[in-house]
Formats: structure tokens, C-alpha cells, sequence
């Protein structure tokens, strides 16, 4: 076959195969994040934060069908991962999840923080410094799952902000939490008593994460929405959106 011939071939597999994705039907998503502000939280009745403001443009502007609901982590992952057409955020990306969902990000970063009680006295620098300590976290987290593996103790929740409570009431020792800029730990917990980080122990980015389900080509169109986000400043400027967001009095 001459050099002709192959380019040609090559060029009728490459419209064909194009022409295949295009005529893929879009499923409608089901997109599902947890409260955590002031990434995902309600506001007036709607799911937003920076998290979900940037999710929402990125359908926006891939023109996909969705719904946005708010879960608990440990349902929203699972379903995630069990349903067709379904996608969680914000999920920490780990070597163990990557074979488990398609992904579009990162959408954040953040760092891994542990809190402890601002009446006490820390002077930790590495997590050896903790293992004779018992550490707060919730059920189907990447941060309980990470400090399982190195051996330290923990002691999950159910729900996230259950952690402030117990640590202030001395049921846990500290409590591992990923701090976003605008993070307010103190008025998610609750209490007038003031918690303080005392160790970062990890930084991370975040994504939004999609049942194997989803079609590639759909995936391709929205990690390139979010490229086109950050070159044209959106993410910037909405996170500085939230930069000052202190919850409610």
C-alpha cells in the first residue's frame, strides 16, 4: 500500500471513529457531592460553593443534562460507583481509586489538616508524632482510609461534623479534616470553642469522579471545559468568590 493510500486509510478510520462518538447518545448525570463549605453547601435552596459553582459551569458549558443533590459521602461515593450516569465531587484522587471511576479535574486542591483544641499545647511535626493519639474521621473517607495505612488510630463518624463535637468533649484527641481556602472549622462544628490546626500532613487535589458508565467522549469534552476554566481565570474567580466566606453568625 503507498504512503497515499495509508493516509487516507488512516484519515477515514480517524472521521469514522469521530463520527461514532458524536452519534453516542449524552446521558443526563446525576452529579453528587456532600455539605462541606464553603465547597458544597445550600445556598437559598440550591446546591453551591466553590465546588459545585465550578462543576455547574463546566455543564454549562458542555451543555450536558444533570441533577445536583447533596448526600452523605459514604452514599454519594457508593452510588457513584455502583450507577450508570452518575458522578461524586470533590474526590480525592488515590492510586487505590483510579481504576474505579472516569475523571474530570482537578477542580481543587487542598491539604489534609489535623485540628485540635486551641486550650491545648501541640508541637507535632510528622504524624509519628500522633500515633498514641486518637484522630477523628467518618466512614468511606480518604483521609481515614490514608491514616488507617500507616498504622494510626482512628475513630470514624458517620457524619464529618459529628468530629467537632467529640473532639471538643474529649472523645477524640484530634480531628483530620481538608481545609480549603474559606475554611471555617469552628462555626461547622458548632461550638463557641475555638479549634485550631495543628498538622498539615498532606496536600491533595480533588476531582470530580464518574461511573465507569460514562462515555469517553463525554469525559474528554468536560476535562476540556475545565482547561478552558482555568486559562480564562472562571476558577479563579470563583474561588476568590468564596475567599471570605465565614458561614453563617
Amino acid at each position: 500500500m503507498s504512503v497515499r493510500h495509508r493516509v487516507i486509510l488512516a484519515y477515514s478510520l480517524l472521521l469514522a471513529s469521530v463520527t461514532a462518538l458524536a452519534a453516542q447518545p449524552v446521558p443526563r448525570l446525576t452529579i453528587l457531592t456532600e455539605h462541606s463549605p464553603p465547597a458544597n453547601m445550600l445556598v437559598d435552596g440550591t446546591v453551591g460553593g466553590s465546588g459545585s459553582d465550578k462543576v455547574r459551569e463546566v455543564m454549562a458549558r458542555t451543555g450536558v443534562a444533570y441533577t445536583m443533590q447533596l448526600q452523605p459521602w459514604k452514599r454519594a461515593y457508593t452510588a457513584a460507583l455502583e450507577q450508570p450516569d452518575t458522578c461524586v465531587f470533590s474526590t480525592t484522587r488515590v492510586p487505590e481509586r483510579e481504576p474505579l471511576f472516569k475523571w474530570i479535574g482537578p477542580t481543587g486542591s487542598g491539604t489534609w489538616v489535623l485540628l485540635g483544641r486551641a486550650d491545648r499545647h501541640y508541637a507535632f511535626k510528622t504524624l509519628d508524632d500522633v500515633r498514641s493519639l486518637r484522630i477523628g474521621t467518618y466512614i468511606g473517607d480518604a483521609r481515614d482510609a490514608y491514616l488507617r495505612a500507616r498504622g494510626l488510630t482512628v475513630d470514624p463518624a458517620q457524619n464529618d461534623t459529628i468530629n467537632g463535637q467529640k473532639l471538643l468533649l474529649g472523645r477524640i484527641d484530634l480531628w483530620a479534616v481538608s481545609m480549603r481556602a474559606g475554611s471555617n472549622y469552628r462555626q461547622l462544628s458548632g461550638w463557641a470553642e475555638p479549634i485550631v490546626p495543628v498538622l498539615v500532613f498532606n496536600k491533595i487535589d480533588v476531582y470530580l469522579a464518574c461511573n465507569r458508565s460514562v462515555p469517553d467522549a463525554l469525559v474528554a469534552r468536560m476535562n476540556a471545559a475545565l482547561v478552558a476554566m482555568r486559562r480564562d481565570g472562571t476558577l479563579r474567580r470563583i474561588e476568590r468568590k468564596y475567599a471570605n466566606w465565614r458561614g453563617r453568625d
